[in-house]
């Protein structure tokens, strides 16, 4: 039987979601543990069954065990990415990403209009804007897919290592199946200088029209607007953080007039 671990033994490693600890004595495991306040969408079991669905990828972490609200995987020994080469001229970057999106749907759908409407139900600070955005998703629907594949959906350098072996994808508490495109918007939203970039790019590798997945990626960028601000505001109401209410208060004034 595995021995339950507790965080009071462990040490927090950075991160935004500050749920990922390790234990300074054997650094071979790293514990993710269930957020004691929800976050919407973050299940360490779903984690670990996709995980395991990934298991032979290359691409993932590998899953040790679960138990009662613990995900267990491996460490990976390297470094984050260098942000210089989190690019989309990145030959060894872009063929993780195709390993990830040709490998077999995981079996969990990302459920966009319900993630965004549990937000709001969560969150204490509200304003009409805000709904008024909600609903007008909510009629217009999510964009029909251009292709159904894994999505990491938390791309960026620090979620990057390269190790002996070459690059590995950490922190997958937000994988599902989805559109490419989405991919590649949430990408563009924290690149916009270089998105165009990432969009050519991706059209060539996985021989899709450019002028159709511009377009996808544009239909995609008020849904991830809207998820990003509401994840700033949940996090800043939980940590009672000034650094998360400045990220907040700038997605606000981004997305809303």
């Amino acid at each position: 039987m595995v021995k339950p671990v507790t965080n009071a033994e462990l040490t927090l490693l950075p991160g935004l979601s500050g749920n990922s600890w390790q234990n300074p004595q054997a650094h071979s495991e790293i514990y993710r543990f269930t957020p004691v306040k929800p976050l919407p969408f973050v299940d360490r079991q779903r984690e670990f069954r996709l995980l395991r669905k990934l298991r032979y990828s290359h691409v993932a972490v590998k899953p040790k065990h679960y138990d009662t609200g613990c995900l267990t995987v491996e460490w990976i020994e390297g470094k984050p990415l260098a942000t210089n080469l989190f690019s989309a001229k990145n030959d060894e970057l872009l063929l993780l990403l195709k390993q990830l999106h040709q490998h077999p749907l995981l079996g969990y759908r990302l459920p966009f209009v319900t993630l965004l409407t549990r937000y709001w139900q969560l969150c204490q600070q509200r304003h009409p804007q805000w709904l008024r955005e909600l609903k007008r998703l909510q009629r217009l629907g999510e964009p029909q897919p251009l292709r159904l594949v894994p999505l990491h959906m938390d791309l960026h350098p620090g979620n990057i290592i390269q190790g002996e072996h070459g690059l590995r994808l950490i922190d997958w508490e937000y994988s599902a199946d989805g559109d490419i495109a989405l991919e590649l918007a949430t990408l563009c939203l924290h690149e916009a200088p270089h998105a165009e970039a990432w969009i050519s790019a991706y059209a060539q590798l996985f021989t899709l029209d450019i002028e159709r997945l511009r377009l996808q990626v544009k239909r995609w960028q008020p849904w991830l607007l809207l998820l990003q601000a509401s994840w700033f505001q949940l996090r800043s109401e939980q940590t009672q953080s000034a650094a998360m209410s400045a990220q907040a208060a700038v997605s606000w004034r981004y997305l809303l007039p």
